[in-house]
């Protein structure tokens, strides 16, 4: 279901046949963001807005959830249900990316022909976490943040380091590092649905190119940050200079500066 969100424009956009709704607003260099589960919350669209507010056209695809609706426990559980049963969303699988993410590329492609640049800025979070990883096989994408990327789901070791990637996009993306793009990740450090193997497996593939921002949610942290923190962008982000969160928001749009206004 689709609705407003203030100052943002919505139009759909369709590639090989599937067609999808996305909200955009602003000017300047492209950045996608891709919400994560339940939704675009309004904590989602509320980093989106920020997004805009430091200088960059955003487009938001809804692909799943219904837009501006908050999240709750129910809904995020029934969300994810549905995600995982789609067809364009492989939650379990350790060696294929999602099928969305070929839609997403193309998304990345016609936005950076239209906006120019070096490329495109991709955010992804929680279950679409780790899609800035898979867009980066095409050299549209010129910042990958990978926001908590908890795809595929942890379940087992294997999975737990598993990147959702075939060989093949894992080769593109090793030698787009190698020619000089980074990756951006961030996690908290209890946060089950990321474990450290995953951002160990990411620095491996990437070398010095990925950028790992780690948030002590450890017992007995300084901030008071819950043990089960998960979403660093949205609703674990607090509005307080030197709070970890803001940190990490900062550096995210430090990131996106420094890949795309070259």
């Amino acid at each position: 279901m689709s609705r407003g969100i203030d100052g943002f424009d919505l139009k759909s956009a369709t590639f090989e046949g599937k067609t999808y709704p996305v909200y955009r607003a602003g000017s300047g260099r492209g950045v996608i963001i891709v919400h994560e589960v339940p939704g675009i919350t309004p904590p989602v669209a509320d980093f989106a807005k920020r997004v805009v507010d430091r200088g960059f056209t955003v487009l938001m695809p809804s692909l799943f959830g219904t837009v501006g609706k908050p999240a709750t426990i129910p809904y995020s559980i029934s969300s994810m249900l549905r995600a995982c049963v789609s067809r364009e969303f492989h939650c379990l699988a350790a060696g294929a990316a999602s099928p969305i993410t070929t839609w997403l590329r193309a998304l990345a492609r016609q936005t950076h022909e239209e906006l120019g640049g070096p490329g495109v800025g991709v955010v992804g979070m929680c279950l679409t976490g780790g899609f800035g990883l898979a867009m980066m096989v095409d050299d549209s994408v010129a910042a990958p943040v990978l926001s908590q990327p908890a795809n595929p789901l942890p379940l087992g070791k294997a999975r737990q380091a598993a990147l959702g990637l075939s060989e093949a996009d894992l080769a593109a993306v090793r030698k787009r590092a190698a020619e000089g793009c980074q990756v951006l990740g961030l996690r908290f450090t209890s946060d089950a649905a990321v474990r450290r193997t995953r951002f160990e497996a990411l620095s491996d593939l990437l070398g010095d190119k990925f950028i790992a921002i780690e948030i002590d949610s450890s017992k007995g942290n300084p901030h008071g940050i819950k043990r089960s923190a998960h979403s660093v962008l949205t609703e674990e982000l607090v509005d307080q200079p030197g709070h970890p969160t803001r940190e990490a928001l900062e550096r995210v749009l430090a990131f996106l500066d420094e890949r795309l206004r070259v």
